[in-house]
């Protein structure tokens, strides 16, 4: 195979024709094929759904002495609290249990920031003039959702191999319109890149003009291996208050890959001065989360090293999709010098950079031929890749046939996409 740049005008106009004539074919069997997003496939949830036949008799719904059916325990059980101090590394007064979803404790985490102020906010935020908001980026687009939904300036941070630009991190903390950062720092969505440990050390040492910034931490691929070991990772909470910032950050963590994306358990940890903060508000907003759930889940998990062991199980899923994904990139794309690709061991993403220009284009011709992927420009604040380039593709929820189907046809489409930016 010749690298397209290399071949000659008719070389290209005849390869062309050829993918023309393989698309059609592929159109022609009429496929619906989904790889938006990062959801766990059947064979996954199947594998933990024995999580329902936990809780058969009055004694399993008691935990500390406490009854999980009843009001009370806003922070969550302490037993559910212990179990992601385990697995985060911190300390179990340290978190707060919610429900199923890490994003809505994000979101809402946000919008008490807006409406309240966090611990030593001058002002609630929807009375400032302007807040700005860090986004690393290739990165999590509901993530930028969330800070756009408020109206917040979005900056894009560029993610090197070892995460966010920390210069450029640095230097727009000076202003103090710029109230916090989004971060993924292990696997990172898309890249899947683990922040590294200078980089952590920066950002637990960055010294803000805003006295509220807030360092939004993502870990929700904590433990999150498809190949090779567990991957020990710091606690930012202890590294943020030996840096002198133990109020700056808010770390994120949820069993959505774990167990039932649906039906899972998620929780924040923070310090105990934003604990407290954060406990007034919610007092108002609510009595508890559902603790018949997170009791399931304690006894279902019970411990890290029990949920590491459960993570193997899911990485032999995994882990043979993702090397289909790299493996045909490698054999079909390669050779053509027409994009590069992160090569991930954890997470739930591949990124690929596409020829700048080509990557609307391919999606779209995907779609043509009945592959839905994540949108072009998904991965970039406001919906928009300046270089129109980074594609994230999601393999872990099509069976490993489908997966096959659905990257032969991207493939087809990117090469197309490629040789129309090369001018055929």
């Amino acid at each position: 195979m010749t690298a397209y740049a290399k071949m000659t005008p008719a070389e290209r106009e005849a390869e062309y024709a050829r993918l023309q004539e393989e698309f059609g074919a592929l159109k022609a069997r009429g496929l619906t094929l989904n790889m938006a997003r990062g959801k766990p496939g059947k064979a996954q949830l199947d594998m933990v759904s024995d999580i329902f036949g936990l809780m058969q008799k009055p004694e399993d719904y008691v935990s500390d002495g406490i009854d999980v059916r009843n009001y009370g325990e806003m922070r969550g059980l302490p037993a559910a609290q212990r179990l992601f101090a385990d697995i985060l590394g911190c300390k179990p007064e340290q978190v707060f249990v919610g429900g199923n979803a890490s994003l809505q404790l994000m979101y809402d985490t946000i919008a008490k920031a807006c409406t309240h102020g966090l611990l030593h906010s001058p002002r609630p935020w929807c009375k400032e003039e302007t807040v700005k908001w860090l986004c690393p980026a290739p990165g999590y687009d509901r993530h930028f959702k969330v800070t756009e939904s408020f109206g917040f300036e979005l900056i894009t941070i560029p993610m090197t191999g070892e995460g966010p630009d920390m210069d450029a991190v640095e230097a727009a903390v000076k202003d103090s319109a710029v109230k916090g950062i989004w971060c993924v720092p292990k696997y990172s969505n898309p890249d899947g890149i683990i922040y590294s440990e200078e980089t952590i050390r920066r950002i637990a040492a960055l010294r803000p003009a805003a006295p509220d910034f807030l360092v939004m931490w993502d870990n929700a691929y904590c433990i999150h291996e498809f190949e090779g070991e567990y991957v020990e990772f710091p606690d930012i909470l202890s590294l943020c208050a030996q840096a002198g910032n133990p109020d700056m950050v808010f770390e994120f963590a949820s069993t959505s890959k774990i167990t039932l994306p649906g039906a899972g358990v998620s929780c924040f940890a923070c310090s105990e001065a934003n604990m407290a903060h954060m406990e007034k508000l919610l007092t108002a907003q609510v009595i508890s989360f559902d603790k018949v759930n997170q009791q399931r889940h304690v006894l279902y998990l019970k411990d890290k090293a029990h949920t590491l062991a459960l993570m193997k199980k899911h990485a032999a899923i995994m882990g043979p999709k993702f090397r289909r994904v790299v493996d045909t990139l490698d054999r079909e794309i390669a050779p053509l010098e027409i994009a590069s690709w992160q090569r991930p061991k954890g997470g739930y993403f591949v990124s690929l950079n596409a020829m700048p220009g080509t990557a609307k284009r391919t999606l779209a011709l995907c779609k043509e031929a009945g592959v839905t992927m994540t949108g072009a420009g998904a991965t970039f604040p406001y919906g928009k890749d300046p270089q129109d380039s980074n594609i994230r593709i999601a393999p872990s929820l099509p069976p490993v046939e489908e997966l096959e189907q659905a990257m032969a046809v991207f493939c087809v489409c990117l090469k197309m996409a490629a040789l129309e930016k090369l001018g055929v």
